[in-house]
């Protein structure tokens, strides 16, 4: 059953900028789906477009019976709650423990004056600390988030996402920042989250050979339109030059 559903979606920036043009696809509950393409292809777009950071200019979103364009701000509010996200530059408050920083995925499901508060349940301190346990982060919970490795750090990102109890979990290229050890590492707890836990995930990622290894399904985007949608066994080296009309595809390496 499908979970999202891009239907013919164009986005354009200025009036001139054709980030995505006429794109459809669906994803269903529980896939583990990467897009692939060079910088620029639209790639962040469409995550962008799937939790309203931006706008589409035209067509239809659908997420878990929500019509994404047309949400007001209290239904995208809702919708947010459902939707983890984790970001290529971590997207952390520094100064701030990793727990407090976890917990910070709390803070959809508060109101304002207890999001404000920082004020957090006994189940969702026990909650954080349990997903830490599962991440190997446990002996890190009281450091400050700018003591950590790159790769702790992404960690401490997909912990966050995890405590919002979310139904999809988009990752806007999170290996690209990080030596091959750290990345096998944080491919290997997504891969495990969404076997064991059921979520669905959603991967911008630009090593091709990374998204053939882990992923179900595979979505090339060029120029803002998609030109391969299918099984990873299937993407041939001149579809891999189709979409980065190059061999830059081929010459990114593996995760190990």
């Amino acid at each position: 059953m499908a979970i999202l559903e891009f239907r013919s979606v164009s986005k354009t920036y200025d009036k001139m900028t054709h980030a995505l043009t006429d794109v459809s696809f669906s994803v269903d509950e529980g896939e583990f789906v990467s897009i692939i393409g060079p910088s620029g292809s639209g790639k962040s777009t469409i995550l962008r477009c799937i939790n309203r950071l931006v706008d589409a200019t035209r067509g239809e979103i659908f997420f878990d019976g929500h019509d994404i364009n047309r949400a007001g701000k209290k239904e995208i509010r809702q919708v947010r709650k459902k939707i983890g996200m984790i970001f290529q530059h971590y997207n952390l408050v520094d100064r701030l423990s990793v727990i407090e920083n976890v917990l910070h995925g709390r803070l959809g499901h508060k109101s304002a004056i207890l999001g404000a508060a920082g004020y957090y349940s006994e189940r969702e301190k026990e909650n954080a600390f349990r997903i830490l346990s599962k991440l190997g982060l446990t002996e890190q919970a009281y450091k400050r988030c700018d003591e950590l490795s790159g790769g702790q750090k992404q960690r401490v990102g997909i912990a966050r996402s995890l405590m919002q109890e979310p139904r999809l979990i988009l990752c806007d290229e999170p290996i690209a920042s990080l030596d091959p050890s750290s990345s096998k590492v944080i491919m290997d707890h997504l891969s495990g989250i969404n076997k064991n836990m059921r979520i669905t995930c959603i991967f911008n990622l630009h090593q091709v050979d990374v998204a053939v290894k882990y992923s179900k399904r595979i979505i090339g985007i060029t120029s803002g339109r998609v030109v391969y949608d299918g099984a990873p066994g299937q993407l041939t080296k001149s579809k891999i030059h189709e979409i980065y009309q190059s061999n830059e595809g081929e010459l990114i390496t593996d995760v190990g």
